[in-house]
């Protein structure tokens, strides 16, 4: 069997993807403008048109750049961010199930935002961009302990034990924050309970604001290690035999990967599986090789919160249902099929 040079596959590869950007970033731009115009109120062509350029009434003003553009950014932004994060995770672990909700990071920074609600109820304004450092500060707390957990003996990470770990953590975590629920005054249980649910409704610049410099820095940052990510992935002796430092590589993406989730878990709330969807389809799409599995990652994890996001306000026209909840009804199917496929 004659294989092509690398050079041919590597191009091909290269092709394939700058294809697959410009689908997914055509996608991404209808499913923008779609999603200005859901809602109760809705806008024609030429009153958006007019609006854009600062030319609608005060009330399409309101609607455009007060409601639903904030929304719409904070949506695109935390789908990035939980796709590169479980795209991270996956390479880390060598496992197709990792993902930020599954293995209990996105509970651990919901438990320290809520624990900062409860106790930190009063100064909203300075909790929008306090709330993604207290949420890395939990996930990092459940991340370290997950890891040190899941580690065995001879230092090596168990793809396996990191899986059944995270998803013990979180099952525990998540009895925890039912208990500190309860004890919340009806104000912030409403608001919390519908957060928890993966609800960015009512999303203001001040949530893009607080959440955009952690994507803007970690991306880039992440995507300069995707060679990194190649060698990880490929088993802890092998990459050590390449020269890679592993334990501190490791852990510096780890931090990557938990600082991330932890962020968007701080303005999302609890949307769970876009860190496992987004990964898997985009090694479907581009193949295993990070410096096209990142971008491709983040592309789809964009694209599928602002169509869940769209989705949940066009079930019901009277209300919407929380955007997490749309994701989890893609998402939890999808989850069985690839643990049905893993028992074959």
């Amino acid at each position: 069997m004659n294989l092509p040079p690398y050079s041919a596959a590597a191009a091909r590869t290269k092709k394939r993807a700058l294809v697959v950007y410009l689908v997914l970033g055509t996608l991404i731009m209808l499913f923008f403008l779609i999603s200005i115009n859901t809602g109760q109120v809705r806008l024609s062509p030429a009153a958006l048109w007019q609006t854009l350029w600062g030319n609608g009434t005060a009330r399409e003003e309101l609607i455009l750049f007060e409601f639903r553009l904030p929304r719409i950014v904070v949506a695109l932004l935390i789908g990035t961010g939980f796709a590169v994060s479980g795209c991270i995770l996956q390479g880390l672990t060598r496992n197709a199930l990792a993902e930020p909700g599954i293995l209990g990071i996105n509970a651990g920074a919901g438990l320290a935002v809520i624990l900062f609600i409860s106790y930190f109820p009063d100064n909203q304004s300075a909790s929008v961009y306090a709330l993604p450092f207290i949420a890395f500060l939990g996930a990092g707390l459940t991340a370290a302990l997950i890891y040190i957990l899941s580690v065995k003996r001879d230092g090596e990470l168990s793809p396996s034990r990191l899986l059944v770990t995270g998803v013990a953590v979180a099952a525990a975590i998540a009895s925890l924050i039912l208990v500190l629920t309860i004890r919340l005054d009806p104000a912030q249980y409403q608001f919390v309970s519908i957060w928890l649910a993966g609800s960015i409704r009512g999303s203001s610049w001040q949530f893009v604001i607080a959440l955009l410099p952690w994507l803007a820095l970690l991306i880039p940052l992440v995507l300069l290690k995707s060679q990194v990510l190649n060698i990880l992935a490929l088993g802890d002796l092998t990459a050590s035999g390449l020269g890679a430092n592993v334990p501190r590589q490791r852990m510096a993406l780890l931090a990557i990967a938990v600082a991330l989730a932890g962020s968007c878990v701080a303005v999302g709330g609890g949307i769970a599986f876009v860190g496992l969807i987004a990964p898997h389809l985009a090694r479907r799409l581009v193949g295993p090789q990070h410096q096209y599995a990142l971008p491709v990652s983040a592309l789809l994890g964009a694209l599928l919160l602002i169509v869940a996001d769209a989705v949940s306000r066009m079930i019901f026209t009277s209300g919407e249902i929380p955007t997490g909840i749309v994701v989890a009804l893609i998402g939890a199917p999808y989850f069985l099929m690839l643990l049905a496929k893993g028992k074959r």
